[in-house]
């Protein structure tokens, strides 16, 4: 992730009781006080995880350099933005929102260019409320 982007991580449970590490992003306020990026996109990748739900080293860093190749398509072209990373129960989920699908798309394909063929799953939905990136807040542990 982006130096210059302020991020938090904290651990959290799945539905099934294993672990997901949950990072977030905080500093998107120019995003979300702009009424276009009213799209939540979640980008899945569903892998065979280890015996606590986590990827192996070299799906690990196959998933880095697939993210670092989305944050730098979408930083040249700010279309959307990255704002949630979910890893853990054998699933990473990227979660962007943007101002179009038809556009997202575009870019996605894009970044992914160089890239054999993933086990990719994209759901949208509308958010212009942000409730979902609300909630994934809410799993942030404070130290103030």
């Amino acid at each position: 992730m982006s130096e210059s982007q302020d991020w938090w991580t904290s651990p959290s449970q799945s539905e099934s009781d294993r672990l997901i590490m949950v990072t977030g992003r905080r500093d998107v306020k120019k995003f979300r006080e702009n009424p276009r990026f009213s799209i939540r996109v979640e980008v899945s990748w569903r892998y065979a995880g280890d015996e606590t739900g986590m990827p192996d080293f070299e799906t690990s860093s196959l998933m880095e350099k697939v993210q670092d190749a989305l944050e730098a398509t979408f930083r040249k072209d700010p279309v959307a933005v990255l704002t949630g990373i979910f890893t853990g129960d054998d699933e990473r989920n990227w979660v962007f929102y943007t101002l179009s699908t038809h556009i997202f798309g575009r870019k996605l394909n894009e970044a992914l260019a160089d890239f054999p063929l993933l086990p990719l799953e994209i759901y949208c939905e509308n958010d212009p409320r942000w409730e979902a990136y609300d909630e994934m807040c809410e799993a942030e542990i404070r130290l103030d």
